[in-house]
């Protein structure tokens, strides 16, 4: 295993924000070469990259055989676009290492919890985008373009169901300009990556309207998509396991911890 860390710095950014790729070595002879590669986007309203939603899941990932990266990016007082321009630089910096690190050059996906959901989405919605994507330093939007979405409670709307404080953290000064932009069921077209969602009913802080309003959007774009509705659960439940639990136990829902094997399902049969 070979791990990483990278300087994804761009204008605006706030802090050292930075990469942290996990490859697993490849050695000549297996059956295995190259590997998808789960680019990860912790949430944390836009306020603090949780530690929770970072490195256990790419453990997760990393034991279905899977790569794994991290991306921990610019928080409040940092606002939009400076996190989407350093993904969409973690982005450029897989793409042109693919063949060097074992990487599936058409398997390389953006996983994102709550508002790390809203960012990963952002990249969805946004990746054509050329004042973005060069401004993070790339040739050609392809080199940017995520293969797919794996959404965990996502952040999506800025309307009646809304996460109200991640939006006012993301646009600072540009709240009123930006807020109808950055409602992401509005942005959804057929370039939009096909999609993998879950969320629970009993979300109070980010409704599970969020995720069911951008599976409505997916579906009239015609983009295909998997979600899965947990019955019970609070917000940011991470793996749903011990392992992603805070002290007083609320995160502690271990059926939704199949969403993983789902998600490895659906990335290893997106063809």
């Amino acid at each position: 295993m070979n791990y990483s860390t990278y300087d994804m710095s761009v204008a605006g950014s706030v802090g050292s924000p930075t990469l942290t790729t996990y490859l697993i070595d490849t050695p000549e002879g297996l059956l295995i070469g190259e590997r998808p590669l789960i680019l990860i986007c912790p949430g944390g309203g836009y306020s603090h990259v949780s530690v929770r939603e970072g490195e256990f899941l790419a453990l997760q990932f990393l034991a279905a055989g899977f790569h794994a990266a991290v991306l921990r990016y610019s928080v409040s007082p940092a606002v939009y676009p400076a996190q989407l321009l350093e993904l969409e630089r973690a982005m450029r910096l897989l793409r042109s290492h693919a063949k060097e690190w074992h990487i599936r050059e058409d398997r390389i996906l953006v996983q994102g919890s709550s508002a790390g959901g809203h960012l990963a989405a952002s990249l969805g919605c946004f990746w054509r985008e050329e004042a973005l994507w060069s401004a993070a330093g790339a040739q050609s939007a392809e080199q940017v373009r995520p293969d797919g979405l794996i959404l965990s409670y996502p952040v999506i709307t800025s309307g009646e169901f809304a996460h109200r404080d991640s939006f006012v953290k993301l646009l600072g000064d540009r709240y009123d300009e930006l807020l109808d932009r950055m409602s992401l069921e509005r942005q959804v077209t057929a370039d939009t990556p096909i999609t993998f969602l879950w969320h629970t009913y009993e979300d109070q802080a980010v409704p599970v309207e969020n995720s069911l309003l951008f599976m409505e959007a997916l579906r009239k774009a015609g983009v295909p998509f998997e979600g899965h509705i947990y019955p019970r659960g609070c917000h940011g439940l991470g793996l749903g396991t011990k392992l992603t639990c805070s002290e007083n136990g609320k995160e502690l829902q271990p059926e939704v911890s199949t969403w993983v094997k789902h998600a490895v399902m659906f990335v290893e049969h997106m063809d």
